[in-house]
Order: C-alpha cells, then structure tokens, then sequence
C-alpha cells in the first residue's frame, strides 16, 4: 500500500515583523481535500507533526469570507476533521520520521509553516532524503516554505534551479499580511534560487512538478495537486530494461 506522510505544521501562530503572534495553524482547505484524494485512492496516510504535538487549524479557513462566499465549505471541512480527529490528537513525531518508510511526503499550508517548518532544519534533512531517493515531496500554498531548510553538499538549496510555486506576493497583499509578513514566500523562493512561477490570475489553481518536486500554489491548487500526486504514485512501474 502506498504510504503518504502528511507534514503539519505544529504551530498556532505567524510571528509577524513587529513581534505580534498571528493566530493560525494549517488551513482546513489545504489538509482536507488532498487527504481526502489520498484516502480515496487508497492510500496510508500517516499525519505527523514537530514533537508530535496535536495541529492546529487556522480559524479564517472556514469562513464564508475565504470560501467564495458560502459558509457550506467550512462547514464540510470542519465536519471531515473531526472524522480524523483521532488521527490528529497522536500523530507521529516529524522529527523522528524515516523517509525510507514513505513512498512521498507532502505538506499543507497555512502560515503555520511560516513558523516552524521552514526553519526546521531536521524537515530539511528528511526533504534532502526523499529527495535523494528520488520519492515525490510536495506542498500547497504556504507548504512550499517548509523545503526552504533543505541543502544540497554544496550548502545551496536542494532545489535550487528548479521550477517551483506557493503563494504569492499578491495573493499575500490580497489577505493583508504582505506589509505585515517579516518575509514573503514568493521572495524567499526566488531568492533561494527557485524558478518561481505563479498562476495567470491570483487565487487561480496552478500546479507544477519538477523532478519529484510538486507544488501548487493556493488553496484552490488543493485538488489538483493531489490528484497528480495519486497518479504519480498509483502509475505501474515500467518493465526492467525499459524507461
């Protein structure tokens, strides 16, 4: 069975540039629908977090305000959390996960990750050894800052020169927290070397694989990118002597 460990951030809030504590977590978008994608596929999921702590979700994510309008998606995103419930009271400790144990990693956003993930240079290592044994990482959304910390021998970034997305500058501008953000995910990627692309329109799905690296860059890139990643993980391996 294919084994898909879920990356959650553990923190509760966003250290802005003056100090004060945002409260977030991950958004409920971004976890339910692609473990939902994962479950349907059939697929192990194993939720896991730093120190194994219980995560936590961002309260905005259920709003009518950032579901088009409806307070039904809310609703229902709230409505499968609770059906996981026991899964997301003892998840496994990310600091003492093993790459060799998983067939692929994957991160939902939030500005959770903002915090802990992205400076979490122990995530970095188990980025690098999924990488290594070229098993797919991914992340949505804010996600992507969580593979910040992996570094290639050379000290650069592990995917330095690769094509690569998450939220961008406007869409943060769109939410309020561009001016408030003490670094913004867009910048950090192309500053660390990525070959940052974004989609046609803010807050339009858009999804982008490099290598065994996939990411999409908003909550509506949810679906989508699961859905790669299930292809991906679900296509028969090609014949010895072939490919």
């Amino acid at each position: 069975m294919t084994r898909v460990l879920f990356a959650v951030s553990g923190s509760d809030y966003w250290t802005l540039k003056d100090g004060t504590k945002h409260p977030c977590g991950f958004w409920p978008e971004e976890l339910v629908v692609p473990h939902e994608i994962f479950r349907d596929a059939g697929f192990d999921i194993v939720a896991a977090t730093p120190g194994g702590i219980r995560p936590t979700a961002d309260e905005a994510g259920f709003s009518a305000a950032v579901n088009g309008g409806s307070e039904e998606p809310g609703k229902r995103f709230r409505a499968y959390l609770e059906g996981i419930s026991a899964e997301l009271d003892s998840p496994v400790d990310l600091d003492a996960a093993n790459a060799a144990e998983y067939d692929a990693v994957f991160v939902p956003g939030g500005h959770g990750p903002m915090e802990d993930l992205a400076r979490s240079e122990t995530f970095g290592a188990l980025v690098a050894a999924f990488t290594a044994a070229d098993k797919p990482v991914a992340a949505v959304c804010h996600g992507p800052a969580a593979f910040l910390p992996a570094r290639a021998a050379s000290g650069e970034w592990l995917f330095a020169g690769r094509r690569v997305t998450g939220f961008s500058n406007e869409e943060e501008a769109a939410m309020g927290f561009a001016d408030q953000a003490p670094w913004l995910l867009e910048d950090r990627l192309t500053d660390s070397g990525g070959a940052y692309e974004r989609s046609g329109a803010a807050f339009e799905g858009h999804v982008v694989s490099d290598g065994n690296l996939h990411t999409g860059q908003n909550p509506a890139s949810s679906a989508p990118l699961a859905e790669r990643l299930v292809a991906l993980l679900s296509a028969p391996a090609a014949p010895l002597g072939e490919g």
